[in-house]
């Protein structure tokens, strides 16, 4: 065994005294060349019950001032300490739970660092570690089987050192497992502060791709692409561009339709065009909004010589219908095909469309559609007039980040920086990847999953808040219910969330009610406290007390993949592996050179 250091006078359900021995006050004591911490709070102590050590947490301690002895005229108080028991170690290997209870007169001893470290490393071939206890001191090595087949949640206030925790843990996990990683898991990381743009995570540069994009200039950064099918999509344009359920909904549904409809025949929106300006020139009941809309068309498909003829074209109030001048030459379309044929039919029959990109072809349709449902009187301009400001402003800055291309070249691991994006393409953007790949995920894995899609999101408070108020409630709605849907269901197809934040209080409680291992660092605001005090059914009491004063970079781990809480120091990575989340030295900033 080891040191004895005091016996059992009390046991009380879950609740046992000990009397200890004076020199187990020490600090350290050294038996037999192993090294023992003493007795003291959050300290691990074992009692010995047959052939099992019962390993317990000393939770308090006390005097008991009614019991002394009088010796050489000097009063010796007993020390007791109050101890909670956790599990035991059974053949030497720990086991959680209660198996046996102490009694009185039991042994109690303290246990080396070689059993503490088997009480918290899970890992059973020890190599998956990230950091040592915090007070003892121990290496432990982490369960990495059961904490990246879950859902993991790392928490904590700026500059507590939850982003070198998240590195840290994938980090390590790349250096062990990323030569069998290829084609079996994949790791897309949004990165909204663009920490993880250098050679962070992981050392092989072929198997990381980085995607700096940006909607600050015109030209915008680099490109992500996107399947066709993500753009072409009613329930994704509906929310994209805020449209209203009753009206622009099922106008988008009709647009996204006739393009499945036709698009497979040659030359489909060339002959849809033409046949729409036809309708808008030779009918008897034209319509003034029109000319706006077929203006835009012919810009979109970048045809100069249509352009021009459409300035030609002004409207005749009291006829109700437009005119053509040319040369000082004033010809009226008088509903008749002729008419229409003389002053613009060939023009409208020389185009051809060409190279016109996925986004401009949506403008181009949507404004087709409309003037399609105008003639016909499905619609009324003014309640679709809105829904193409909408899609124009939205469509600028996607056309920044976004290029459509149906070959998508997944890597290992995939890091989306939004750092130079406005507010709107950091909130659209997540959803679109999320969408994206947690469909075609779903659909692509077999029973039980045959691949593993990682979606790792720090500062998730910036999409799976429920404070937003900048928004459309059912856009906000939709986002958080996409989420909430992947971290419900998509376990079962071999889908994980990482989510980083520090401040879990806003992220939605179903959300957070679904993460199954937690890092928590240091934590004061006290909605975040009570959050977590009633989500993390593991944490024990103690543990709890802990988290508003934890120093840097200690975190407390808990969760489904651990037996008990452990109160952890993270390693700091090494400068060029760390973060871009360094505090500036403001003592080195203001110094004078």
């Amino acid at each position: 065994m080891s040191i004895n250091v005091g016996e059992v006078v009390s046991v009380r359900g879950t609740q046992i005294t000990l009397t200890v021995h004076e020199e187990s006050n020490l600090e350290t004591l050294f038996y037999n060349g192993k090294k023992f911490k003493g007795i003291s709070i959050r300290e691990y102590i074992g009692i010995k019950r047959g052939f099992c050590i019962v390993v317990c947490n000393i939770e308090g301690e006390y005097l008991d001032e009614k019991l002394f002895e009088a010796e050489s005229n000097r009063i010796r108080y007993i020390r007791k300490v109050e101890v909670k028991p956790i599990g035991y170690i059974e053949r030497d290997i720990f086991f959680d739970g209660i198996k046996v209870m102490p009694m009185i007169k039991d042994q109690a001893y303290l246990l080396s660092e070689s059993q503490i470290s088997k009480i918290f490393s899970q890992d059973n071939d020890g190599q998956f570690s990230i950091g040592s206890l915090l007070k003892e001191d121990v290496r432990i090595s982490l369960p990495w089987e059961k904490l990246f087949n879950s859902h993991i949640g790392i928490f904590g206030n700026t500059g507590s050192g939850k982003s070198n925790t998240l590195t840290k843990i994938y980090t390590e996990l790349f250096r062990l497992f990323e030569q069998t990683m290829t084609g079996k898991s994949s790791f897309l990381l949004i990165d909204f502060n663009g920490e993880y743009t250098g050679n962070q995570l992981i050392s092989d540069e072929n198997n990381k791709k980085t995607y700096n994009l940006s909607t600050r200039t015109s030209e915008g950064g680099d490109k992500f692409p996107l399947p066709s099918s993500n753009i072409w999509n009613t329930e994704i344009l509906s929310l994209l561009f805020q449209a209203t359920a009753n009206t622009q909904t099922p106008f988008i549904n009709r647009v996204v339709e006739g393009r499945e409809r036709y698009n497979q025949n040659p030359n489909s929106l060339e002959n849809y065009l033409k046949k729409i300006f036809e309708k808008c020139f030779s009918t008897t009941s034209q319509r003034r909004e029109s000319l706006s809309q077929l203006k835009v068309i012919a810009k979109k498909i970048n045809c100069t010589n249509l352009e021009n003829e459409l300035d030609k074209i002004y409207w005749y109030n009291n006829g109700e219908k437009y005119y053509h001048i040319h040369n000082g030459i004033y010809r009226y379309f008088n509903g008749s095909k002729e008419e229409y044929n003389q002053i613009l039919g060939a023009t409208v029959n020389a185009i051809t469309i060409s190279n016109i990109d996925a986004f401009d072809e949506l403008i181009v349709r949507i404004n087709l559609q409309l003037l399609g449902d105008m003639a016909l009187g499905y619609v009324q301009y003014e309640h679709i007039q809105p829904l193409l400001k909408r899609v124009e402003s939205a469509i600028g800055d996607l056309k920044k980040v976004i290029t459509v291309s149906d070959d998508l070249e997944v890597n290992i691991l995939n890091v989306i920086s939004l750092r130079d994006c406005n507010q709107s393409t950091k909130k659209i953007f997540p959803l679109l990847l999320a969408k994206m790949f947690y469909q075609s995920h779903r659909y692509a894995v077999q029973n039980p999953p045959n691949k593993t899609l990682h979606f790792i999101i720090d500062e998730a408070h910036n999409i799976l808040s429920q404070q937003s108020s900048r928004e459309h409630e059912t856009w906000k709605d939709y986002r958080l219910e996409m989420f909430e849907e992947i971290i419900k269901e998509g376990r079962k197809f071999g889908m994980y969330l990482t989510l980083s934040s520090q401040r879990p209080a806003d992220i939605s409680p179903t959300i957070m009610s679904q993460i199954h291992n937690f890092f928590i660092h240091r934590l004061v605001n006290e909605k975040d406290l009570f959050l977590i005090d009633n989500t993390i059914s593991t944490l024990d009491r103690m543990s709890k007390s802990l988290i508003p004063n934890l120093s840097k970079g200690c975190c407390i781990v808990t969760g489904t993949a651990f037996d008990i809480p452990i109160t952890m120091q993270v390693d700091k990575l090494v400068d060029g592996r760390r973060p871009d989340s360094d505090d500036v030295d403001i003592k080195l900033l203001w110094s004078v050179d």
